[in-house]
């Protein structure tokens, strides 16, 4: 077990700002390490990890990866953590590779129907709710769904409106 000063953790996608590894890595002194479970918690790409990595040394701060018994405070580890990475980057964009043909191979079959729209009365409701003043985010909240789903109702209602309109 590592024992660590203070824990950071966050699940996000892997495009996403990243808040908790950025406060981490605000957080490490000089002559402290970095602790993370798996590479691919640490960084999305090689150049990502080599960007932390060269923060992190500039800061004077080791990276020890807990399921691969690595840690950076030698050149072997420092060479073994970069060739790591590079595997990782390649099984990521492999995996990506497969998705995008297996959805494109149902597509053709009439298989793939992309995302379930939502009901037409709950776009009635955000329609309605928008009109009355309320702010994206409440009506999100109020509705039980996502920001984004707010957004692409109006994005929808607007198109509509704009074939109607010519």
């Amino acid at each position: 077990m590592a024992a660590c000063e203070k824990i950071f953790s966050e699940q996000v996608s892997s495009i996403a700002i990243r808040p908790q590894l950025q406060a981490a890595i605000d957080f490490v002194r000089e002559g402290d390490r970095l602790i993370v479970t798996k590479i691919d918690r640490l960084a999305r790409s090689v150049s990502d990890l080599l960007t932390i990595i060269n923060t992190l040394e500039r800061k004077k701060v080791a990276i020890r990866i807990l399921n691969l018994g690595m840690d950076t405070e030698t050149p072997t580890g420092k060479l073994m953590l970069t060739v790591l990475a590079g595997v990782a980057q390649f099984e990521r964009e492999i995996m990506l590779e497969r998705q995008r043909e297996g959805v494109a191979k149902a597509k053709a079959a009439g298989k793939y129907k992309g995302r379930k729209p939502i009901a037409s009365d709950l776009q009635q409701e955000v329609i309605r709710l928008v009109a009355s003043g309320k702010s994206k985010v409440n009506i999100a909240k109020e509705l039980g769904i996502g920001e984004a789903t707010v957004y692409r109702v109006l994005k929808n209602q607007d198109s509509k409106n704009q074939i109607i309109d010519k």
